[in-house]
């Protein structure tokens, strides 16, 4: 037997606000029973495990030990640029000047997450 992940929990100060972004980030619906104040709130995934947003009293203190990486449809470029107009902030610029990288960026609450090359990006490069 094995074990399936049901959700990935993340800590945060204001756990409907903080969903909102993540669901525009990701372009999915919040949850149907969220509502503005609830300290749980979840945003469901079309694959895979849902974003599940828990308040918690205490601030962020240190750097992610886990974190999304995100692969958009656009490009690389379009996408941190999207992202940065729905209040992230950029955390590290890892990308390189052949295509290659990452960037780093923070959503509203600190919580770091990558967005990556896309799969057009990607094939154009290895060809």
């Amino acid at each position: 037997m094995v074990s399936v992940v049901q959700n990935v929990a993340i800590d945060c100060a204001n756990a409907y606000e903080l969903a909102r972004f993540w669901s525009k980030a990701l372009g999915r619906p919040l949850d149907p029973e969220s509502k503005p104040g609830d300290v749980e709130t979840a945003v469901p995934l079309p694959e895979g495990p849902l974003l599940y947003f828990n308040q918690v009293p205490e601030p962020k203190t240190a750097k992610n030990r886990l974190h999304l990486c995100l692969r958009p449809e656009t490009s690389r470029e379009e996408e941190v640029e999207r992202l940065l107009g729905l209040g992230a902030t950029l955390v590290a610029d890892r990308r390189e000047p052949d295509g290659a990288g990452w960037a780093v960026l923070a959503d509203p609450e600190g919580n770091e997450f990558c967005v990556l090359r896309s799969a057009a990006e990607r094939a154009a490069m290895s060809s």
